[in-house]
């Protein structure tokens, strides 16, 4: 589009025939900006104190792109700011430098996963990424997956499956069961698939923050017999509070005499089953019927980055598939908008296919083994005797001075938060049987030592 009658220095679209010569320099002025972001990342708040970014309404005639630059410029300066080595207050890593890349190219193509017709290339790169994590997690050779824009969409997809294939779609006593710290996004999804408050059969942890078999063993016997129609146990692998993992393999045990599907959330914890000194209660994620594994976590893949792991890859298509009678199918491969909820979705399968590949095996374990490292130094140097401390065999840590009650930890951890920020550590503030704590995820690699001990002599003296 003529540049002269828009009077913007760069066209609408990239020209099919032409250089792209306005593209170009206006890639490589963005990409400066976010590489001197990057180079000062430290030097700045993990949380942006200053907020120079003001939206502005879109004009009539619209900006030309150095205009557009330099809102740009105020919006990254006012975001959040991963790459500081004290942002550990979620579970939002810097991102992967390969995956940037990923996102550009994602970006460019335009590609979309609805049908192999409108991404060739990319649906079978999706295939096959989730048979290679198929493979990995040591699901059997009907298994397959699907990626989604994120694990609350995967749970989602997970549990729909799950009803579908027990018969009970339109059941009002349609039922399944999480453990009292599995993620809050479970009550989203049984807010979209209409199932009834009660029908979230929520079953206790014990001191460490896992399932209890015995009283899932007991609520399943309970609700059964008051004509609950039980389509799922969701196990928990790496809660959001401590990273706890659900005891599978016995949990796999009640499922099977009761044939209900076992659907494991691992989208924190799941990727740690590649590391070769195997996590206890890890090797046993392959009984499950599926799996949720979100790699963006901790490895740095940009966002989303989620995909879901099906033993059978039948339940999927059995599930979901339609029929897009405006797109022209091939009956041998299963359009990926036939697998999922999503329908239109963008390439964000390259990310992490990039990723994975430019980290090898290696190289994820690495990361993986280091995050669990920074948990345990700072386990380690917390004062036990001050601190309650909840965390698990991952990279999550929770704690909170002993004997403090609700009003006096949520005072405790506003103060000590605040503390914290003005020495550039981000730890995040979560509300857990009935008190406040402070939590920590360790997944953030540009986390030394040295940072680890600053922050829990801090911690001790507050």
């Amino acid at each position: 589009m003529n540049k002269d009658l828009n009077k913007k220095n760069l066209d609408f679209f990239p020209s099919p025939s032409g250089p792209n010569k306005e593209l170009f320099t206006a890639l490589n002025k963005t990409s400066n900006l976010l590489c001197e972001w990057f180079s000062v990342s430290e030097k700045l708040d993990p949380l942006a104190n200053n907020i120079k970014f003001k939206f502005s309404s879109p004009t009539e005639e619209g900006k030309n792109f150095e205009n557009l630059l330099k809102e740009i410029n105020d919006l990254v300066y006012s975001s959040f700011n991963p790459s500081n080595p004290g942002s550990l207050a979620h579970l939002d890593p810097p991102p992967l430098t390969v995956s940037i890349i990923g996102d550009l190219v994602a970006g460019s193509l335009n590609n979309n996963l609805l049908a192999k017709e409108l991404s060739p290339s990319i649906s079978i790169l999706e295939k096959e990424m989730c048979e290679w994590f198929a493979l990995k997690l040591g699901f059997g050779n009907k298994a397959g997956g699907i990626a989604a824009s994120g694990g609350t969409l995967n749970n989602l997809n997970a549990l729909v499956s799950a009803r579908n294939i027990s018969g009970f779609q339109s059941d009002p006593d349609a039922a399944f069961v999480v453990s009292r710290d599995a993620h809050v996004s479970f009550k989203k999804c049984a807010r979209i698939m209409g199932l009834k408050r009660e029908n979230i059969i929520i079953i206790d942890t014990d001191d460490c923050g896992r399932m209890d078999p015995l009283k899932l063993e007991n609520q399943i016997k309970k609700h059964l017999k008051i004509g609950k129609r039980i389509f799922a146990v969701v196990a928990t692998l790496g809660t959001t509070m401590r990273g706890a993992i659900d005891p599978i393999s016995e949990i796999k045990k009640i499922c099977n005499m009761n044939n209900i599907w076992l659907h494991i959330d691992g989208s924190i914890g799941a990727i740690f089953s590649m590391i070769k000194k195997q996590i206890k209660g890890i090797g046993d994620i392959h009984n499950a019927n599926s799996i949720t594994i979100n790699p963006q976590k901790v490895l740095g893949i940009t966002k989303t980055s989620s995909l879901l792991i099906v033993k059978n890859i039948k339940s999927l298509q059995e599930t979901f598939q339609t029929g897009l009678p405006y797109l022209d199918s091939n009956d041998e491969f299963i359009n990926r908008g036939e697998l999922g909820i999503q329908g239109s979705r963008p390439a964000e399968i390259i990310k992490l296919w990039l990723g994975i590949k430019f980290l090898g095996e290696s190289g994820i374990e690495k990361i993986l083994n280091e995050s669990i490292a920074r948990r345990k130094l700072l386990e380690q140097n917390l004062n036990s005797q001050k601190f309650d401390i909840y965390s698990g065999p991952l990279h999550i840590i929770s704690f909170i001075p002993k004997t403090l009650n609700k009003i006096e930890s949520e005072s405790w951890t506003h103060n000590a938060k605040k503390v914290l920020l003005q020495n550039k550590f981000m730890l995040s503030r979560p509300f857990y049987q009935n008190k406040f704590f402070l939590r920590s995820v360790l997944g953030n690699p540009n986390t030394q030592d040295s940072h680890i001990l600053s922050l829990s002599k801090l911690l001790n003296e507050i």
